[in-house]
């Protein structure tokens, strides 16, 4: 197996970067970044710390990213599983990238920066969702922000309702935590008390 090791070797094989790569780069929320992320529901936000690297899915309505400033970023924390990986990331290495996608955009939109966690009483109130706070408030600062191409969304035909998998052809949480556990967890029961439960904790 031929393995690449140096960065001449990778340039030797990927050439150089054609302008349009570089150009769209930005150093702040530009007017049409901006359009961008408060169309988007969904981003992944990836973090790293001494035990390495993670990428933890956020969703919430469109536009949940909030832009306070062209250089400043705000997420609210809603519940979740409690395993805080993320989080425990941010606050000891503040090094984040989020990538947004937006239903039915083959572009995505890649943001890098540095951020930490507020518990500010007021800013926590400005994210109040059907009566309930977010627990802490990402508040990240923008240092490269720009979009990706759709190649990679084309490819994968994302979008098109035809192509969506049957749940029924995969593993339910419940079939996996019983298959991990020895059947500890009733699987059964978890996956049949779910949807209850993520109603009333959505935020």
């Amino acid at each position: 197996m031929s393995v690449i090791t140096t960065i001449e070797q990778l340039e030797a094989i990927y050439g150089e970067t054609g302008l349009a790569s570089t150009a769209k780069v930005a150093d702040r929320v530009t007017p049409h970044y901006r359009i961008m992320i408060e169309k988007s529901p969904f981003v992944a936000l990836a973090t790293c710390g001494p035990e390495g690297l993670d990428c933890s899915p956020r969703g919430d309505l469109p536009g949940f990213i909030r832009i306070h400033d062209d250089k400043t970023l705000m997420m609210p924390d809603r519940r979740g599983n409690n395993r805080v990986d993320s989080l425990r990331n941010i606050v000891r290495d503040p090094r984040i990238g989020l990538l947004f996608l937006i239903p039915g955009s083959g572009n995505t939109l890649r943001v890098n920066g540095h951020g930490h966690l507020s518990t500010a009483p007021d800013l926590l109130e400005s994210f109040r969702m059907e009566g309930k706070l977010p627990r802490s408030v990402l508040v990240m600062t923008v240092e490269e922000i720009y979009f990706q191409c759709a190649r990679a969304i084309v490819r994968a035909d994302l979008w098109n309702p035809g192509k969506r998998v049957d749940p029924q052809q995969l593993p339910t949480p419940g079939q996996i935590l019983a298959a991990m556990t020895a059947n500890d967890i009733d699987g059964a029961a978890y996956d049949r008390e779910w949807p209850e439960r993520a109603r009333k904790s959505l935020w």
